[in-house]
């Protein structure tokens, strides 16, 4: 009788969270921009980077993966959307012996420009007034990570948010905490972690909530021979405004210098194929870092990432 209950109860376990995930919410978070990626390296594998997560953009895919980091490095991405909308990132990541971690710190900017301000007249099209307006997302975090094993690694971030249209603007504050475990297995390794878990996002007198986010992924070599390594990689989310998503990708790197990427998007409603490449040189003995990424939106179109990454 009790194997039965305890068999019974992991069933509802396991059943009743697809039963509520299965509502999809679409448009009731806010502040989307929190949910767009920084590294072009990660859009060319098909945004599967949780599991690895071994340079300064972890501040935002997984913190846990700074432990990876053994030298200081800096990254700087640029985005270009569609409609003149650009966005940006700066990652830190930072080892400290004293603090036995390391410290990461990561600025993003979304910038949708100048725009024309329009009225409605109650006939076909929007006259413009002659005036414009601009909107404009921001977002700092400061993360730590540290190692509680030799293979298992825990980091968290908090995240300052500040929303503005116009001359309005909403201020609040979110957080992420994630795990990464290395197998020891032709590294293998399981990461999770959620992602912008905070209070509602008050704009003038409308509150929504945050696109909280949670993540299971895992990364394995396929291929290690010499000079050449092969990557797999693949993630899966459940986001509190969607049905779940998936991606997957590889990566190929030659001596550890020339890379290319290949991914995908599933069940996402902008999508699709995405590919890149990298390239790693050495300057004044210091590794430098050239990224490229393309994401084939569908409708949308496709957008280019470039990322610039430099360790000191």
């Amino acid at each position: 009788m009790r194997k039965s209950l305890i068999l019974m109860a992991g069933i509802a376990f396991l059943l009743v969270p697809q039963l509520i995930w299965a509502q999809a919410k679409v448009g009731t978070a806010g502040v989307q921009f929190l949910e767009l990626g920084v590294s072009a390296r990660a859009i060319g594998m098909g945004d599967a980077f949780l599991a690895i997560s071994d340079d300064a953009s972890a501040v935002y895919y997984n913190p846990a993966g700074l432990t990876q980091m053994a030298e200081r490095e800096v990254m700087f991405t640029h985005v270009s959307y569609l409609a003149d909308i650009n966005y940006d990132f700066v990652g830190l990541a930072y080892p400290t012996v004293r603090f036995g971690g390391v410290w990461g710190v990561g600025f993003y900017m979304l910038n949708a420009g100048d725009m024309d301000a329009t009225h409605y007249e109650g006939s076909a099209g929007f006259p413009s007034t002659g005036q414009t307006f601009t909107a404009k997302d921001y977002a700092l975090g400061l993360s730590y990570a540290r190692s509680l094993t030799d293979r298992f690694n825990v980091g968290g971030t908090l995240k300052l948010i500040d929303e503005l249209l116009d001359t309005e603007r909403a201020i609040g504050w979110a957080a992420d905490m994630g795990t990464l475990y290395d197998t020891g297995y032709r590294g293998f390794k399981i990461a999770m972690m959620i992602s912008n878990f905070g209070p509602d996002l008050k704009f003038i007198d409308e509150e929504c909530p945050l696109p909280m986010n949670f993540k299971f992924g895992g990364v394995l070599d396929v291929y290690r021979h010499e000079s050449h390594v092969a990557t797999f990689s693949v993630e899966g989310c459940h986001p509190n405004d969607a049905l779940e998503k998936f991606n997957a990708g590889v990566e190929y790197c030659f001596k550890d210098m020339f890379s290319l990427r290949l991914g995908d998007h599933f069940e996402y409603d902008t999508g699709g194929i995405s590919a890149g490449c990298g390239l790693r040189l050495s300057v004044s003995e210091r590794p430098l870092t050239f990224d490229y990424g393309y994401h084939d939106m569908g409708l949308l179109e496709g957008f280019h990432r470039f990322s610039l990454g430099l360790s000191f």
